[in-house]
């Protein structure tokens, strides 16, 4: 494996953790959106992440027969909870039906706060690991002077 292999891998994770708190941004940001174009409230988004085999490298084909296959992560999708909104008794908000109450988005806002700092440490641990790399790499470069 190289230098460049544990950067790809690294930075697939950095790009995938950037995409969770951006969806984990919007989620607070309409914690209280009870009207969407879509209509409705608003519908707490998660991040589907998959793993994909590193490509374009020959060395890589022949790890992958060998049954030592590296492989990066990336978004697939990004999905709507189909969890129903929650009831709130508010019958003096504008859009509260005939018995009172309004349909507010179904986030948690603890949730959401645990998700953040996860992806966070994630966020981090992929740093480090890319730092580590770079390091390595210098090392090398160094020691071959």
């Amino acid at each position: 494996m190289d230098f460049l292999t544990n950067m790809k891998i690294s930075s697939s994770g950095l790009s995938v953790q950037r995409k969770r708190m951006e969806t984990i941004s919007s989620n607070l940001a309409n914690l209280e959106t009870t009207r969407t174009p879509e209509g409705g409230p608003y519908r707490r988004k998660d991040v589907l992440i998959t793993a994909l085999p590193l490509e374009d490298q020959f060395g890589n084909t022949f790890k992958n027969e060998l049954g030592d296959q590296l492989n990066k992560v990336q978004v697939a999708d990004v999905i709507e909870d189909q969890e129903e909104p929650r009831m709130v008794y508010n019958p003096s908000h504008p859009d509260a039906n005939d018995l009172g109450y309004v349909a507010m988005p179904n986030v948690d806002q603890m949730t959401e706060m645990v998700n953040m700092v996860t992806t966070q440490r994630s966020f981090e641990a992929n740093v480090t690991a890319l730092n580590a790399s770079k390091a390595m790499a210098i090392r090398a470069i160094d020691l071959g002077r």
